[in-house]
């Protein structure tokens, strides 16, 4: 029987404390809470751009669709990783390649 895994392309999922980690070591963070696509993933796009190379963008949402969308939206801009806090808070690693 396939997982959920072989039929979405979901990015990797980050342990709870590299995610706590990770977001005190961000050079951006976006609250996303309460927007929806494709809000998120333009405003993704854009905090790119003012990052250089190996910088680390956080998004923080509840809408789930923005775990799977935000990363295809910015591609090979960026490496994706997502942590989900299991009460409904999503956040979404972006490292500025």
């Amino acid at each position: 029987m396939p997982s959920i895994d072989d039929v979405t392309d979901a990015p990797a999922e980050l342990s709870d404390e590299r995610a706590e980690s990770l977001l005190e070591e961000a050079d951006e963070v976006q609250d996303m809470m309460g927007e929806v696509c494709p809000y998120p993933q333009v405003e993704a796009k854009k905090g790119l751009q003012s990052l250089s190379a190996g910088d680390l963008l956080v998004q923080e949402t509840d809408h789930v669709p923005c775990t799977e969308n935000v990363p295809r939206a910015v591609g090979d801009d960026a490496d994706a990783r997502v942590w989900r806090s299991g009460d409904g808070v999503y956040r979404i690693y972006l490292e500025k390649q």
